[in-house]
């Protein structure tokens, strides 16, 4: 019998805080997905805020996925085999949690949005923040563009060569 999802995902986060904390990392989220026959536990960690270096490194995923390795094994809570992933969110990450509305401001993101607005489902702007259940951006043009959470698919950082 598998383990439900959200009780896997959160001792993945019980467990590796102290972890992350201590070596400059947070935690950006956790998923427990079967794909195929397969079950995978992806683990997505960033630096801290506070961090020096702004982008994780392969030495800190390698570091991380050998912790929660030897952590899992040894208290065995998942009872199907799985394949643990370690990685970072990429630099187009996903905005996820409202703290990252805060610490992104000022950077160009993409929004899509569920249903067009104004004839339009995507939109690229500077991040202005969430207020009030509404994610804002500033478009190209200038202007300030509202929309409201449920609303929106996904709202990630723009990456620009």
């Amino acid at each position: 019998m598998a383990k439900s999802k959200g009780k896997v995902t959160d001792l993945v986060k019980e467990i590796a805080a102290p972890f992350l904390d201590e070596n400059g990392l947070e935690l950006y989220n956790v998923e427990f997905l079967k794909e195929g026959k397969d079950w995978f536990l992806r683990v997505f960690i960033d630096k801290s805020e506070d961090a020096e270096e702004e982008y994780v490194s392969t030495d800190d995923c390698e570091k991380v996925s050998r912790y929660l390795s030897a952590e899992l094994d040894r208290i065995d809570p998942i009872e199907q085999n799985y394949y643990l992933e370690v990685s970072s969110p990429g630099m187009d990450r996903a905005l996820l949690k409202d703290s990252d509305f805060t610490r992104y401001a000022g950077r160009l993101v993409d929004l899509r949005l569920y249903r067009a607005a104004d004839g339009r489902k995507d939109y690229q702007g500077i991040l202005k923040g969430l207020e009030d259940g509404q994610i804002v951006i500033e478009d190209e043009t200038g202007k300030e563009c509202r929309f409201d959470r449920t609303q929106v698919a996904k709202t990630s950082l723009a990456v620009v060569f």
